[in-house]
């Protein structure tokens, strides 16, 4: 099992916001799992927090960003 945890980028955005907001696109991270040999497993919204603007940088929201949780299977030869 592979269990990924990160902060929110706006939808679409893909990698773009990774060296300034130190953010990524949950679609992004599926899209490389994935593609690494991975199955998506679920998500949950445990982490999430609807009051983030996803403008700002992480380490500004001490502590408060949005945050995915992504779980993935690596599948047996």
């Amino acid at each position: 099992m592979l269990i990924v945890i990160d902060h929110v980028a706006a939808s679409g955005s893909g990698l773009r916001d990774t060296d300034t907001l130190h953010r990524i696109d949950a679609e992004q991270v599926k899209k490389d799992v994935i593609s690494a040999g991975f199955v998506f497993e679920g998500a949950s919204d445990v982490l999430h927090n609807a009051a983030d603007p996803h403008t700002a940088k992480v380490f500004e929201l001490q502590g408060k960003s949005d945050k995915f949780l992504l779980k993935f299977r690596k599948p047996r030869r």
